[in-house]
């Protein structure tokens, strides 16, 4: 680490030592602010000098004192959260009185992520969705994340009540590893688990300025992993949001004991504290959450081998019963063959269920604190941490309870008009989080294991033994097949842990203490992951120095260490360390009076275990009448095998593992190339026919990164300055596309007794998508009425399965006012999806439509700068899914108090 902490330093002395202060005479200019309408002044005005980093606010009676080394003509920019913002020219000394009108005007909002520069959200030559501080306030969801699927195109799986994964355009996913997450410039992605981990250490809804959301690639400007999306939070600057807020939120879910028989309380308490002080600022904001989190406790029968759902719900319906959320009935064996022991039937272990297993108290600690320091007008240097902590659950290749997990990222930044120089490190801490399939089947090996064996080898009893011999002689003595069964696992569980119990509490407790594996040294389910990211970037633009058209630049440097010590990656041996860098170049020139805008933009990524990869994007922006334009672009995405796709080495089960696609996996530890695994479809054949030639082996190819083609063409336009039309449709084609693949690999004993293999591979053949989305939003005074559709399907999809997992059609309806009666607003949404096929590592199975209610009504109190918000989500309770295998969503009812000293 040291040597990366040396980089960070070398740099940063290398970027101050670019700036020199030079003595210039002082202007100091002074005004007030006030509401065109009511003519009251505005406290907590943000001031700022256009074109440079120098600002101020207003004080409680809506004065400004601005000091500038700048010599006049030059442009001062006034915004406030819940008003247009105005920009006035200043030509001389004299006080200024602006006046701001309360509202806003759709197609004004300025977006910076679609070019990394600023720019209207009409003119931006890509797709985006935008929520700001103010919409933040109105939404009618618990947290502004929980409010992301209203978004046009955005598609979630909720894993539990703090877990929410995000994406566009279809290939869900609970990890969604081809989509990007960014909070204020650092990558969101746990660096050792792969996936943005949702808001757990992002800002509170107090804290968010901005957030932005590009559906689709957009590897060109942001790096290998932006296939199918980027989001990009932006917490609000010390120097522009100033004041004390705090917000006191309760709310209670599982109501009507579906899924418990309490009703759980949800404590949600956030504060934010800024203050400015001339060229200094800092902030601090810290939240916490707590709640009975959503219970999953789907009771499907489900062949894991072949993936794919059974008949029989339990035990007696199928003595071979594995419940998708059932733990420990994974393991299982054959007695066969037909008309021998047990007449060739397939017999499981008696699982626990998932309640039993995991932890469901959920809770989320998040704080940032933050010094901001100007040093020239132009120049702002930041200092910022951001750490979350927590406990939930997470699904994967299982489903994993993540407890007292927590992450840290750490940053300084120096950014000017045109540049940024970034260093930050994110570092992952799986605290005492485990395997709940772990857990389960350990639990049953711990007060009968499934075999016992003499010193030779030989199989001398155990649970499937004792089940065996009861079976037999229950049949002999004249027993019903049903009544068989019944007998032989009462028999063999008649010492299983009782959940509950306290043989069962400290055996549960020995075994999340313990570092997962089965046997060797290790008979546990907990992780054991520290895995740090090093991350060291900049950007420069060169407009303002080439005038004939827009230049920018950027590189990148990144370090993953990861350790687990061998309880996730393959790395027993030591921490693997892998580097990337990466560099993109972004052209642009605006032609026929600004009436055409053309965008070009190139980004080249290497990780040193793969070849590198550019990653062009062209895109085009017509101005075919004033406020309405037509964009065309070609986009290119890229994404490297996650480190756990590389490197990690699970086991699952005790006699199957989830391996990484690199050769010193595959070949070298686990020699799937010499002694080669069958395919699941060409074993499931086998068993039907019986015919040896109908098993075919798997043979590995260059393992490598997946890319795609990606084309849109899209119009946005405003009418009347009331109603806004955004309208896209696009083509993707995806190359290398990397998928999920099971593989049963001959063990000592053949295939009487194999070695499963889930392992991640390129799929060889064609995969494309296409889809289309329409979004109007019609404003008229304080009234706002917005619709939204969505259409994605996967168009050819051959060989291996991709995981697409995205309802064909969904769309969002809303209707708002912010101040339909004396300060009184609300809002309305509703949320429709199709059903849909869901395929993973862990399940797969239907997921069924459906359609949802979000509501919200809320009390401004200006005088004591105060809003009472009553609301719910999903408020007519009826319970959903958005994943197969995950828990089912009920009703969230809230009571919020929040008080900011921003409040007009």
């Amino acid at each position: 680490m040291g040597k990366y902490l040396t980089k960070a330093g070398t740099l940063l002395v290398a970027v101050f030592s670019c700036f020199i202060t030079f003595a210039q005479t002082s202007v100091t200019i002074t005004g007030h602010i006030q509401n065109s309408q009511t003519k009251e002044r505005i406290p907590a005005v943000s001031v700022s000098l256009k074109g440079s980093g120098a600002g101020t606010t207003t004080d409680d009676k809506g004065n400004f004192k601005l000091t500038t080394t700048r010599q006049p003509p030059f442009v001062l920019v006034f915004t406030s959260v819940g008003f247009e913002s105005k920009e006035v020219t200043v030509t001389g000394t004299s006080e200024i009185n602006v006046d701001l009108t309360p509202g806003s005007i759709l197609g004004t909002e300025v977006v910076v992520s679609a070019s990394r520069v600023q720019e209207s959200i009409l003119a931006s030559p890509v797709s985006i969705e935008k929520l700001n501080a103010t919409a933040i306030r109105q939404i009618a969801a618990p947290t502004f994340y929980d409010a992301l699927p209203s978004l046009k195109g955005v598609e979630t799986s909720v894993q539990s009540l703090t877990f929410r994964g995000v994406t566009t355009r279809g290939f869900n996913a609970n990890g969604n590893t081809r989509f990007n997450q960014f909070i204020d410039g650092m990558d969101n992605q746990a660096p050792g688990l792969n996936f943005s981990v949702a808001n757990i250490v992002g800002p509170s809804d107090l804290d968010v300025a901005t957030v932005e959301l590009l559906p689709g690639a957009s590897s060109a400007l942001y790096g290998a992993g932006g296939m199918n999306g980027t989001l990009l939070v932006t917490s609000k600057s010390p120097f522009e949001y100033q004041g004390l807020s705090v917000k006191l939120q309760g709310g209670v879910n599982h109501v009507g004991k579906k899924q418990q028989s309490s009703l759980g309380f949800i404590p949600d308490l956030s504060a934010r504290y800024a203050k400015a002080f001339g060229k200094f600022a800092f902030k601090l904001s810290v939240s916490w959450l707590q709640a009975d989190d959503w219970q999953a406790n789907d009771s499907t029968n489900f062949n894991r081998l072949m993936l794919k759902t059974k008949p029989g719900f339990n035990h007696t319906a199928d003595p071979g019963y594995d419940g998708v959320n059932v733990y420990g009935d994974e393991i299982n064996t054959t007695f066969g063959p037909t008309g021998g022991a047990l007449n060739g039937v397939t017999v499981s272990r008696t699982g626990y269920k998932e309640a039993d297993l995991v932890d469901y108290r959920t809770k989320n600690f998040k704080g940032t604190a933050a010094i901001h320091y100007r040093l020239t007008d132009n120049t702002e240097a930041i200092l910022q941490g951001n750490y979350g902590s927590g406990t939930t659950v997470y699904t994967g290749s299982d489903r994993y309870s993540l407890r007292n997990f927590n992450i840290g990222q750490y940053k300084l930044e120096v950014r000017g008009k045109r540049f940024y120089v970034r260093v930050y490190t994110t570092q992952e801490r799986s605290g005492e989080a485990y395997n709940a399939t772990a857990l389960g089947t350990l639990l049953n090996e711990a007060y009968n294991p499934s075999a016992k064996y003499d010193n030779a080898g030989n199989v001398i009893g155990g649970w499937f033994a004792e089940y065996a011999f009861v079976y037999n002689t229950a049949r002999a003595g004249g027993a019903s097949d049903a009544q068989a069964h019944a007998s032989a696992r009462a028999y063999a569980d008649r010492d299983r842990l009782q959940p509950g119990s306290a043989p069962f509490n400290t055996t549960k407790n020995t075994i999340t203490s313990n570092y997962i594996g089965f046997g060797a040294g290790r008979n546990g389910a907990k992780f054991n992951d520290k895995t740090n990211l090093y991350q060291y970037e900049g950007m420069y633009d060169f407009t303002d120095h080439i005038k004939v058209l827009e230049l920018q630049v950027g590189g990148s440097f990144r370090h993953y260490s990861l350790g687990s010590n061998g309880t996730i990656f393959a790395d027993s041996a030591g921490r693997i360390g892998t580097d990337e860098i990466g560099g993109f170049l972004q052209v642009g020139k605006k032609l026929v009076n600004d009436r055409i805008h053309l965008i070009g933009s190139i980004r080249y990524d290497k990780n040193e275990n793969f070849d590198g990869r550019a990653t062009p994007r062209i895109a085009a922006v017509f101005t075919v009448a004033p406020q309405h334009n037509i964009r065309l672009s070609y986009q290119t995405g890229y994404r490297n095998p996650t480190n756990q796709d590389q490197w990690i080495d699970l086991p699952i089960r005790a006699n199957t593992r989830l391996i990484g696609g690199l050769p010193a996996i595959i070949n070298d530890k686990y020699h799937l190339n010499t002694n080669k695994g069958y395919t699941q479809e060409s074993l499931a054949k086998y068993q039907t026919t019986g015919n040896p030639a109908d098993l075919q082996q798997y043979t590995f190819g260059k393992f490598k990164p997946e890319t795609v083609d990606a084309y849109e063409i899209g119009y946005k336009g405003l009418i009347a300055n009331r109603l806004l039309i955004d309208a896209y449709y696009y083509y993707d084609r995806y190359k290398d596309f990397l998928s999920y693949l099971v593989l049963i690999q001959p063990g000592s004993a053949g295939l009487a007794n194999p070695n499963i293999f889930a392992t991640y591979v390129n799929n060889p053949n064609k995969v494309t998508t296409q889809g289309a989305a329409l979004g109007l939003d019609y404003l008229m005074d304080n009234w706002a009425v917005s619709g939204n559709f969505s259409y994605n399907d996967i168009t050819k999809d051959e060989g291996l399965a991709n995981s697409f997992n995205s309802p064909k059609y969904r769309y969002n309806l809303g209707l708002s006012n912010r101040n339909v009666y004396k300060n009184i607003g609300f809002n309305v949404t509703y949320r429709w999806q199709d059903a849909f096929l869901w395929n993973s590592s862990f399940a797969t199975g239907n997921v069924a439509a459906f359609g949802t209610v979000d509501a919200q009504v809320s009390y401004k109190l200006p005088a004591v700068k105060t809003i009472i918000k009553l609301g719910g989500s999903n408020i007519t309770n009826h319970y959903y899914q958005t994943s197969f295998g995950n828990p089912k969503v009920g009703a969230v009812y809230y009571l919020s108090l929040t008080f900011d000293e921003m409040i007009k």
